[in-house]
């Protein structure tokens, strides 16, 4: 086999924030259950040692098929990007353990402690730090993360508003797996805190969000997996995926009364979440992304109800709508939210069934030209003992049941129903 045939395939992206780093991407882990972080040579790590040999390379941080190769000031990457990527291809073509032992899978603890630190100082710190304020994971026990304030957050006022109103927010909605975030500073030995004289609100823990990375594009928002990709622990590949097979959600929230014009955009990977609010002028900034506190099924009994709201208010002569619509009415843009929608008005179907009510799923169908609902609705309609008679096709069956729909939510009006029936 020839060796253009085996040459290993490296893409490499620039960072859509920071032109200093550029992303290298693999089709495979470089060590399968390992990471490492390297902020400068010394390592004896082999990947670490061919990459830092190559001038122009200040930092590098290896996350299973990602790599991030951080430049220094004056370095061209039109220089860098072939060197490193023949370093990267070496490397992994003459050993097996690329990040040496340093690299193997860490415990939970070590791993969740590593999470903590990342999320301080990419969410956290830059926001306080013009405060002159700085916290820091000092350990994590037992899945409990001990944090260090110092600079302006030690014995500061405000303080502990500072933890628990947007760092803790902030870390339990991105790592349920924390059981508890302890404050272990010690406050009286806080010489000169910023809030010392004012006792208004801690910063606000957001950053500004690079004006490529959201977007609207048929009225759905859009977004850059280069830049959110690593604020969710994945590559840009893995997050596509994500959002095509419903993996990773995204929704999008209309603010209201004093947040009229806002939308919130929040993204929920297995492990972590990221969320970001687009103001009025277009602007977006990152917020702590809200605590997922509702277990599944009560997070399809609330999308459940806000179907059912949402259909209730259609009137009759709106006719259905499209499942990828309602979906969108409601905020549920990314992939996969049309399986999300369908399985909440497959609860509102049961709950009809139960109450002797209509099936208000009827007024959501599909995209086809006969505007039927989908064929999950039928069968479980049959399975309810509420299907089609023996002899109706399911288009005559979907017709009646809208008419006795529309006459149940309107009864004042039956004439209607009779003309339609």
């Amino acid at each position: 086999m020839s060796e253009t045939a085996t040459r290993r395939r490296i893409r490499a992206q620039a960072s859509a924030s920071d032109p200093l780093v550029m992303t290298f991407l693999l089709d495979a882990p470089v060590q399968p259950g390992a990471q490492a972080r390297y902020d400068g040579p010394g390592d004896p790590a082999p990947l670490a040692a061919a990459l830092f040999a190559i001038e122009g390379v200040a930092a590098v941080r290896v996350a299973e098929a990602t790599i991030h190769v951080r430049r220094t000031d004056g370095a061209d990457w039109a220089v860098l990007k072939p060197a490193i990527a023949a370093a990267i291809r070496q490397v992994l073509d003459e050993t097996g353990r690329p990040l040496g032992h340093a690299g193997e899978a860490q415990d939970p603890d070590a791993s969740l402690k590593r999470q903590v630190h990342e999320i301080l100082e990419q969410q956290v710190n830059p926001s306080i730090a013009a405060h002159g304020g700085h916290i820091a994971v000092e350990k994590v026990e037992n899945a409990i993360a001990y944090l260090r304030m110092s600079g302006g957050c030690q014995g500061c006022a405000a303080s502990a508003a500072t933890l628990r109103q947007g760092v803790e927010r902030a870390l339990r909605a991105a790592l349920p797996a924390l059981r508890d975030i302890v404050d272990v500073t010690d406050h009286d030995a806080g010489e000169n805190p910023f809030y010392s004289r004012d006792a208004g609100p801690s910063p606000a823990l957001i950053r500004p969000v690079p004006p490529d990375v959201l977007g609207w594009q048929d009225g759905q928002v859009t977004v850059d997996p280069d830049y959110i990709a690593p604020k969710l622990g994945l590559t840009p590949e893995t997050l596509r995926k994500g959002l095509q097979s419903g993996a990773v959600m995204g929704v999008t929230e209309e603010g209201s009364g004093r947040d009229a014009g806002k939308t919130r955009v929040i993204l929920r990977a297995p492990r972590r979440a990221w969320a970001a609010e687009i103001l009025p002028d277009g602007s977006a900034r990152e917020i702590p992304p809200p605590r997922a506190t509702e277990a599944a099924a009560g997070q399809q009994t609330a999308l459940a109800d806000r179907l059912r709201r949402t259909l209730a208010a259609r009137a009759p002569e709106d006719g259905p709508i499209s499942y990828g619509a309602l979906a969108r009415s409601l905020g549920y843009w990314a992939p996969g939210s049309v399986r999300k929608i369908t399985g909440a008005l497959e609860a509102t179907m049961r709950e009809d069934a139960t109450a002797g009510r209509p099936f208000i799923a009827a007024r959501a169908v599909g995209r086809g030209r006969d505007k039927l609902p989908g064929k999950g609705f039928f069968d479980l309609a049959r399975a309810l003992s509420r299907g089609p008679a023996e002899e109706e096709d399911e288009a005559a069956f979907h017709t009646a049941e809208c008419r006795r729909l529309d006459a149940f939510l309107d009864p004042a009006e039956p004439a209607r129903g009779a003309r339609r029936a």
